[in-house]
């Protein structure tokens, strides 16, 4: 049996990325021996730069505290600004950015006032590009911000609907369908309270699905079906007869399912009656979206001694405000005015 040679021993080679030493863990906890450290022990904040002299302003007035110590030059280099704006800071002058912005804060403000500061940013935006003044939201927001120029704060809705009734519950027709093609297709309605010093005040609508239009409304002091869903019903079909199949749909409260409202409604033999299932106020979302419009644009914040006071704000803001000069997002930023006219052309 033949033997074979011994094989020539390799030559090592010293690979310190081999070493344990070198490993990446090693190489991190050297690191972190070795780097200096804050004063609380945290070690360096990570991207802290993007945190400091960020206003113009601010840089500006930096410059000129430490002018004294660094050339002028280098430091607008350093900061990204420009020699001649800094100049200008110091004359007073006042940049072409800064005359635009001031110009551009008067007309929201005047947009803001003239909603009886019911707009943000997205509706006063849309509102000065209709008057084709050419402002993003994002820069209307910034300086709403600014001057501290707020919309109404949104409070919690509570939805209270008394469907512990023995009466029938009809069939949900509408099934969630929101954006029919014209108006007199779908309507919807729903009821809601308003708190007054003398007592309740109740509030009953009725809208078009197409155009969002309050077409029929009422104002009681009591919950009786006479004096709410049938008085808005009546006023709905006086100002918008029915010509054609027509879903009146609500939630199953007892003003809707008595027999006093369904017997108005077989008055008119082409509206069907169409209720929400049971416990989903998602079914009816856009009378109950009216409601949280109303209360956080007209309601909250007012102070209201009686019903007389409570019904003249109301009036004001379904019939001026709301149907004329509100805009609607659901509607392109249109107003229901402006709505109503495109469709029936």
């Amino acid at each position: 049996m033949a033997l074979r040679a011994p094989r020539k021993a390799r030559r090592q080679f010293y690979r310190p990325w081999k070493t344990q030493a070198y490993s990446r863990g090693s190489r991190d906890s050297q690191a972190k021996e070795t780097a200096p450290r804050c004063g609380d022990g945290k070690g360096y904040l990570k991207k802290g730069h993007q945190h400091l002299l960020q206003g113009r302003r601010e840089i500006y007035r930096f410059i000129t505290s430490q002018s004294s110590r660094f050339p002028v030059d280098k430091m607008c280099e350093v900061f990204q600004v420009s020699r001649s704006g800094y100049y200008d800071s110091l004359k007073g002058t006042v940049s072409k950015r800064a005359k635009e912005n001031q110009e551009l804060l008067s007309l929201i403000k005047e947009e803001h006032k003239k909603s009886k500061q019911r707009y943000g940013s997205p509706r006063i935006s849309e509102a000065l590009k209709a008057k084709e003044v050419k402002v993003s939201r994002p820069r209307v927001a910034r300086l709403m911000k600014q001057a501290q120029i707020k919309a109404r704060m949104v409070k919690s809705f509570r939805v209270c609907t008394d469907s512990k009734h023995s009466f029938a519950v009809s069939e949900n027709l509408l099934n969630r369908n929101f954006s029919p093609m014209t108006t007199g297709q779908a309507w919807v309605s729903d009821i809601t309270y308003i708190r007054t010093l003398a007592g309740w005040l109740y509030l009953t609508v009725v809208l078009d699905l197409a155009d969002r239009k309050v077409i029929g409304w009422a104002l009681s002091e009591t919950m009786r079906a006479k004096h709410t869903t049938v008085a808005a019903l009546k006023m709905a079909v006086r100002n918008r007869p029915v010509a054609q199949d027509l879903i009146f749909h609500s939630d199953r409260g007892v003003q809707y399912a008595c027999d006093e409202f369904r017997k108005e409604l077989q008055v008119y033999p082409l509206i069907r009656q169409s209720m929400s299932r049971r416990a989903n106020c998602w079914d009816n979302a856009v009378a109950e979206s009216f409601f949280k419009s109303l209360k956080t644009e007209g309601v909250y914040g007012s102070r209201f001694e009686n019903q007389r006071a409570a019904a003249v704000e109301i009036f004001e803001y379904i019939e001026i405000f709301y149907n004329r000069e509100r805009l609607h997002s659901s509607l392109g930023y249109r107003t229901p005015k402006q709505m109503e006219e495109m469709l029936n052309i």
